[in-house]
C-alpha cells in the first residue's frame, strides 16, 4: 500500500504545485486588478460604481487587464518618447527621500536580472562552499565594482549561492575567477537540480572544462 501510495503521490504532486504557483500567480494579478477598481471607484462618480463592481465579479478579467497593462507599457518603454518619459519618472522619484534608496536599489537589481546585454545568471558554475572540499552550484552575477573592486587584487568574479529546495534566498559571495569551474549545463538544468536537492541532474555528465580545477 505504501507503495501505490508513493507512486500516486509521484503522480499528483507535480500537478498540484504546479496549479498552486499559477493559482497564486493569478491571485495576485486580481488583486492588482481590485485596487485599480478601488482607485477608480473613488474618483469616478457614484453611478459608475454598479458597472465597476460587475468588472470585479468577471472571474480571469484581473490577468487580462494587467497582462495588457504590463505589454502596453513594454510597448511604450521601448520607444524613444517613453524612455525619455521614464527617465524624467526616474528623476522625479530619485529627489524622494527613503523612497528614491528602495525604488533605485530595486531598479538597478531588476534591470541587471532581466536586462537582455546584462550578465546576471547567464552561466551556471561550480564553487566550493561552505568549505575547502564541499562543493555546490552557483551562478555568476557580473564581477565585483565600486569600492569593492579596489579592495580586491586579481580577477575575481560575482556569484550567487542558492539555498535548496527554495533558491530565491542564498549568498551572494565574491570569488577568485580561477576558484571558480565553470558548467557546460544551462541555467535551467542547474536550477532543476538544486530545487531537487540533487535528484534530478541533467541529462548528460560532461567532462569539466579544461583548465580548470575538478571537484573530488
Amino acid at each position: 500500500m505504501k507503495k501505490y501510495i508513493v507512486a500516486g503521490l509521484l503522480v499528483w504532486l507535480p500537478l498540484a504545485i504546479t496549479l498552486w504557483v499559477l493559482s497564486g500567480l493569478v491571485g495576485a494579478f486580481d488583486a492588482v486588478f481590485a485596487s485599480l477598481l478601488s482607485a477608480a471607484q473613488a474618483l469616478l462618480p457614484q453611478s459608475w460604481f454598479a458597472a465597476l463592481e460587475r468588472l470585479r465579479a468577471v472571474p480571469g478579467l484581473g490577468v487580462l487587464v494587467v497582462a495588457a497593462g504590463l505589454l502596453l507599457t513594454g510597448v511604450f518603454a521601448a520607444n524613444m518618447f517613453g524612455q525619455w518619459s521614464l527617465q524624467q519618472w526616474d528623476l522625479v522619484i530619485g529627489k524622494i527621500p527613503i523612497v528614491k534608496s528602495i525604488y533605485n536599489s530595486v531598479k538597478q537589481v531588476s534591470d541587471t536580472l532581466f536586462s537582455s546585454n546584462g550578465n546576471a545568471f547567464r552561466e551556471a558554475v561550480l564553487v566550493q562552499y561552505p568549505r575547502q572540499g564541499s562543493w555546490t552550484i552557483a551562478f555568476v552575477t557580473g564581477r565585483p565594482g565600486g569600492e569593492v573592486a579596489t579592495r580586491l587584487e586579481g580577477d575575481y568574479v560575482s556569484v550567487y549561492v542558492p539555498t535548496t529546495p527554495n533558491p530565491t534566498s542564498g549568498f551572494f559571495l565574491m570569488m577568485p575567477r580561477a576558484d571558480v569551474v565553470a558548467l557546460k549545463m544551462s541555467v535551467d538544468e542547474a536550477l532543476k537540480y538544486v530545487i531537487s536537492m540533487g535528484v534530478v541532474a541533467p541529462a548528460a555528465a560532461l567532462p569539466p572544462t579544461s583548465g580548470a580545477p575538478a571537484p573530488d
